[in-house]
This record gives structure tokens, sequence and C-alpha cells, in this order.
């Protein structure tokens, strides 16, 4: 009885971790995002490159963008800003920046800078991914990885798309041309949106803790990689209907990763087929 009841146990565990997904990170990183490469540089960008649908943003339709080596996107124009400006305060070019700083690719061991189309939940999307970067100047010795992602919702309305920001995990927060030294300090990273106006018709979002030393860190208290406003530590969702993104990312943190759900249901489904089992063979 003993020893059946170990190897019962040793299926039953062998069942759990080859059907239980593995703690997946925010990052999609699916393959069409990784289609096109921006070469190495620091502070270059994309010419314009399309979408692959249109966006109505802030009011005004795009079918077309420029990905920015410093970790942002922009509509009308190229940003080659390497030290980050408040999201906030109106002047700004019109931007989506999961991570505003100074990125450099060039270093030996810093991925590059990819974006491309793919599909999410049936939908098409477009998708940058800064994958392991670096920092000016060409240093490696700290890296960060995170994605935006633009998913069309043109089934809800004319130019509706939801959009993410994804961290998997942030390092370093500052280059050294910006007061960084190793990584910290000086003019930190800035994290969300801006519809670049001023005055009344500003509308632009900013992460808690951005322009702070050490805040947006893995480390720091409004570490990107540690709260959400989903389901998934580390990644946040906007919702944008007729222009206007309607969702803001709260600072919540939440307990264990949503891919222990599975875990628990399996774990329950094989202590029951295990008391199954006793059970028929104490009517033999």
């Amino acid at each position: 009885m003993h020893k059946n009841l170990i190897r019962l146990f040793g299926v039953g565990t062998l069942l759990l971790l080859t059907a239980a997904p593995a703690f997946s990170g925010p990052r999609c990183n699916l393959p069409g995002f990784n289609t096109n490469t921006l070469p190495a540089n620091d502070d270059g960008s994309t010419g314009a490159v399309p979408i692959g649908f249109t966006i109505n943003l802030f009011g005004t339709s795009f079918s077309m963008l420029f990905v920015n080596n410093n970790g942002n996107v922009t509509f009308d124009s190229a940003l080659g800003t390497f030290t980050p400006f408040g999201l906030t305060t109106g002047g700004v070019p019109k931007i989506l920046a999961p991570f505003f700083a100074d990125v450099d690719t060039r270093g030996a061991g810093s991925g590059l800078v990819k974006y491309g189309n793919d599909t999410v939940n049936g939908h098409n999307a477009f998708g940058v991914e800064w994958g392991s970067v670096g920092y000016y100047s060409a240093q490696t010795n700290k890296l960060n990885s995170f994605e935006l992602v633009m998913i069309d919702r043109s089934d809800v309305s004319p130019g509706a798309f939801d959009f993410e920001f994804n961290y998997d995990g942030i390092q370093w927060e500052t280059g050294g041309a910006s007061g960084g030294s190793n990584g910290p300090g000086g003019a930190s990273a800035h994290a969300g949106y801006s519809n670049g106006l001023s005055g009344a018709a500003n509308v632009s979002y900013e992460f808690p803790g951005s322009g702070v030393n050490g805040a947006l860190l893995d480390t720091g208290v409004n570490a990107l990689v540690n709260h959400t406003n989903v389901t998934l530590n580390g990644r946040y969702l906007f919702s944008t209907r007729g222009g206007n993104i309607s969702s803001e990312p709260t600072a919540t943190p939440l307990g264990a990763p949503a891919a222990t759900t599975p875990v628990l249901i399996l774990s329950g489904l094989m202590l029951v087929w295990i008391v199954v089992y006793l059970k028929k063979r104490r009517t033999v």
C-alpha cells in the first residue's frame, strides 16, 4: 500500500510539473515584435514605421510612428532627447514612454531595440521590445527589459486601441550624460504618456516615482516590476476610446503570481485522484 501511494505521488508530481505552466514574465515578446531591428546606437530612432492599423490618439488619427531608442515612441517626429523630461508639464511631443531614459545599445552584451506586428488575443498588435538594453555610455553592467504593445480594438469603435507597458526588469535609471553614476542617480527615468499640449488642454500621466532617484528600479518603492493595474505584476494596461486614454495604473502590488492558480487546481485534482484510488483499493 505504501509503495503504491509513493508511486501515485511520483506520477502526480510528474503530471503537475509537466501540466502546470511556467511562471511567465509580463513581456509578451512575441516573434512578430522582433521582426525589425534598430541597429546598435545611442539616441537614434527609426523613420516613420507603420503601426499596421489606424489609431485615434488624443483626437488625431495615426497609422505611423517613430520608435526611439531611448524608451519611447512618438508620432509627429523622431525624438533623440536622452535626458528625460517630465511628461505632465506640456510643450512636449505626443509620446508613449514605457521607460524614457538614456538607452545605449552599443555596448557588448546589450540587446537591440526591436519592433513589428503580431496578434494578441486575436487582435492585430504592434510591439516594441527593449530587451536587455544598456545605458550611456555603452554600459552593460546593468540591463533593462521592457516593452510597449499596442493592440487594435477597432472592433469596439474606429481608432480604438489598448496599449500595455510591460516590465521584466529595471536595473538602471540614468545614463552617464544625465548625471547618473553606474546606472542610478541624476535625472532619472520618466514613464507615462502625454498629448504634448499645455495648460487646460494637457492630457498626460506619469507613473508614481518618475524622475525620483531609485524609485522605479526593481528595488525601489515604486518598482515597475512589482505593481500593476491588471493581474500580473509588471504589466500596465491602458484603454483608448474616442482618442481618450481611460485607464491609469494604480500603485497596488499583487501578492502571489497569477500562474499559481493552475498549480493549486492541479494539486487539488491530484489529491482527489489519490483518495479515489485508495477507496477503490479498500473495496477490492
